[in-house]
């Protein structure tokens, strides 16, 4: 072989070997996910921004129904045809997943400590030693109201508990707008819009709901009932007919501009921005006395953590850094205005009644819905059945007192506290 054949050869080789290589490293992710709603926020915003920053790694988002993603997610799993990414459900979905091998641990992932022990408490083992799912958004509770009427009636945003009182009876005595957007029929939006919007108000956030959990305190207890003495003086102000009224109704009472105030999810906000013909405004949860600590219901929502059976591990940890990162929480945040960033650092919102409950953050303590963690796991469910107390109170037919009874006996039916 001539000399200049050799070296063709070799050049040849070398060129093959490269195109080797960049094969080799050429990875594709699949996520699994039931956000089928964000389709093009990830497709347009999301995955550019990780593939412009990895150009060795392809993602494909891949949702399926709402309704359906935990059964398919399920199969999948068990057949071994699940995408390396799982998106996480809060709490005992994921966890069950974790259990049973199908997530890995992410305790030592390069981005884990942009996230505090709350915001991943969602996607943490009982005991707290391992991590499973990166913590992506959260949602806050707290009050949106018509800055028109108030505005209109001379009425300052409340901050305690008196004020907001004085604030309802002000609309009331007025009799322009009916004082606050709420039902009882659809049960649980007493209780998530009401109950656990005020009440870590009254047992304190964290410290209250672990309490309940370790069985030093019960729902018996002046903290728990108290939120509910609260919530049966919203009876008065909530407009006739209120219980008959469905969540889309309360939705509507407050986009056409007939009612003042909405206790709120922040995922109302995006369809609110497109309904509501009139200013808005926000203010969190009134404390009961002015200089005390406020407390946000900021409830873990939604995660992305790795199928523990993926073939590309490493490529797939690569992209959790990603989401792990200040970068994704802004990409994310202000593209979904409602659905809020769990990392530590903060990020600023476009959209200024997103802006405005993000704001709560710097000066409330943060807590999640008392009933997701450990409590609703047996029957009877504690979540459901705060849901039909809350309503109960709201409508006067059970007394406060008898609604923290039976929530108490429920829960001491099945849950024996760990210590």
């Amino acid at each position: 072989m001539t000399r200049t054949a050799i070296k063709g050869l070799l050049l040849a080789t070398s060129i093959l070997g490269t195109a080797g290589l960049a094969q080799a490293q050429d990875v594709t992710l699949t996520v699994e996910s039931w956000r089928n709603d964000d389709l093009s926020i990830w497709q347009e915003k999301i995955i550019p921004a990780f593939e412009a920053k990895n150009p060795g790694i392809k993602v494909v988002f891949s949702p399926t129904a709402p309704t359906e993603y935990n059964a398919a997610l399920n199969a999948k799993l068990d057949a071994g045809s699940a995408g390396d990414l799982i998106t996480c459900r809060p709490f005992d979905a994921s966890l069950e997943l974790f259990n049973k091998g199908h997530l890995a641990g992410l305790n030592d992932l390069p981005g884990m400590e942009n996230f505090s022990d709350v915001a991943k408490s969602a996607w943490t083992t009982d005991d707290g030693a391992t991590t499973f799912c990166v913590p992506m958004a959260s949602v806050i509770h707290g009050f949106i109201y018509n800055k028109d009427a108030f505005d209109q009636l001379g009425i300052a945003v409340p901050a305690t508990e008196a004020e907001f009182f004085a604030a309802l009876d002000k609309i009331k005595e007025e009799g322009s707008y009916i004082p606050m957007a709420m039902g009882t029929k659809d049960l649980w939006e007493a209780a998530t819009m009401g109950y656990q919007n005020i009440g870590p108000t009254y047992w304190k956030g964290e410290e209250g709901r672990k309490a309940l959990i370790a069985g030093t305190q019960k729902l018996t207890d002046d903290a728990w009932v108290e939120p509910y003495r609260v919530l049966a003086k919203w009876k008065d102000y909530l407009g006739d007919g209120f219980e008959a009224q469905t969540y889309p109704d309360s939705q509507n009472l407050f986009t056409l501009g007939r009612a003042a105030i909405y206790p709120a999810g922040s995922w109302e906000i995006g369809l609110f921005n497109t309904q509501a013909q009139f200013k808005m405004g926000a203010f969190p949860p009134p404390v009961k006395n002015a200089g005390d600590t406020c407390y946000i219901s900021d409830h873990n929502d939604i995660g992305i953590g790795l199928n523990a059976k993926s073939g590309n591990a490493e490529a797939a940890k690569t992209f959790l850094s990603f989401v792990a990162s200040p970068e994704f929480a802004d990409i994310y945040a202000n593209s979904l205005p409602g659905f809020f960033s769990l990392n530590s650092t903060a990020v600023k919102m476009n959209d200024p009644l997103a802006q405005e409950f993000v704001s709560w953050r710097e000066k409330c303590q943060p807590t999640i819905r008392s009933t997701y963690q450990i409590l609703s796991r047996g029957t009877p469910n504690l979540e459901n059945e705060t849901w039909t107390e809350s309503a109960n109170v709201i409508n006067g037919t059970d007394t406060p007192e008898v609604a923290g009874e039976k929530l108490q006996k429920g829960l001491d039916s099945w849950y024996k506290p760990a210590n």
